[in-house]
């Protein structure tokens, strides 16, 4: 990581320590939008996260990929609910992969500024291996499922295979999850009029997403096992910190080498993917793999090393153990592609 990017991430750090705490986390899951509205604000208007991928051309910072995953992950560490997943990143890539000029003119200046949010409507009840919405002409029918940020989007991008549109949804209807964190939707379509923007490679989007979510995966990772190592010096048992057993320091050392093992298989994937490497596909699949089992790992020993005050409403780290979880199946597991293939995507044999 450069210099910059490390600058770059202790501003976003910053930021994220002051306004997004456990208690501000908390108090946006019993909002309409499921995140803090203010903090989101303040995160596009003094740092610019939702414009880092968008162009210059269409109002962005024309930064690139990799500082938008770097905001990902530091917004894993907290846990804190803004769309950035949903909207910075997997709608701008959306709109960015359709080709567009005239939508992208349209629609990214207000989303660089944090003022319009995308939802992309995608996966239909079995996952993302096949689409929720079917197009007939300019017509849409059909509900996709586990959608992102859905409930306060400005606008509606809808993937199906006969390439990505624009339409207004019929009905948005918030769904119960195990992760209380993130808000995810069902969203119908029911006989629309809808705008194709342009063809969209399912492959290349879910590419990005994976590592995205990887990225997210090694920040939560990363901030429970600080969490743990914090508490294992403070618990006193047998008139000695805990941290000091023999036996705990060798999990937290486990756990350590995994997350940041984790770490760089997530730059890896990261700098394939912006530099388009023949390796992306092998890369993203290693990224997902590696940084799902980490961070489910990771979860689950700092419940056991916290010990009971670990599952209780008022203690953090049940809520990263359902993330943990979550996330594992968000967007589908990555099976591993061939050499030279590229990774899974919707209606590609395997």
């Amino acid at each position: 990581m450069s210099d910059d990017l490390k600058e770059f991430r202790t501003s976003v750090r910053a930021l994220l320590s002051k306004h997004a705490g456990s208690a501000a986390v908390r108090a946006a899951l019993d909002t309409d939008l499921g995140y803090d509205e203010k903090l989101w604000r303040l995160l596009c208007e003094q740092i610019g996260v939702a414009a880092l991928a968008i162009p210059e051309e269409y109002g962005g910072v024309g930064a690139g990929l990799a500082e938008s995953l770097l905001v990902v992950g530091e917004l894993g560490r907290t846990l804190a609910g803004v769309p950035m997943l949903g909207s910075a990143v997997l709608g701008v890539q959306a709109l960015l992969l359709a080709g567009d000029a005239d939508t992208c003119a349209r629609l990214l200046p207000e989303v660089a500024e944090g003022t319009r949010t995308l939802a992309v409507s995608w996966a239909d009840a079995g996952g993302w291996d096949s689409y929720g919405v079917r197009a007939d002409g300019d017509v849409l029918h059909g509900t996709a499922h586990y959608v992102l940020d859905a409930a306060g989007a400005t606008t509606h991008l809808v993937l199906t295979d006969s390439g990505l549109y624009e339409a207004e949804p019929t009905a948005v209807r918030t769904i119960a999850t195990m992760d209380p964190t993130r808000r995810v939707s069902e969203v119908q379509f029911d006989g629309v009029t809808a705008r194709r923007i342009g063809d969209v490679d399912p492959v290349r989007l879910r590419e990005i997403v994976w590592t995205a979510l990887a990225a997210e995966q090694v920040g939560a990772a990363t901030r429970c096992l600080e969490s743990t190592v914090e508490y294992s010096k403070s618990r006193v048992q047998f008139g000695r910190p805990i941290g000091s057993f023999q036996a705990l320091k060798h999990r937290m050392a486990d756990l350590y080498v995994l997350v940041e093992s984790a770490e760089s298989t997530v730059q890896a994937a990261t700098a394939a993917l912006v530099a388009g490497s023949e390796s992306t596909a092998e890369d993203v699949w290693v990224a997902r793999t590696h940084s799902t089992a980490a961070f489910s790992t990771v979860a689950a020993e700092s419940i056991q090393l916290h010990g009971g005050i670990a599952i209780t409403w008022e203690h953090d780290a049940h809520l990263f153990f359902k993330r943990a979880h979550a996330d594992a199946q968000l967007f589908g597991t990555a099976r591993r592609p061939a050499r030279t293939g590229r990774a899974t995507s919707p209606h590609t044999d395997n």
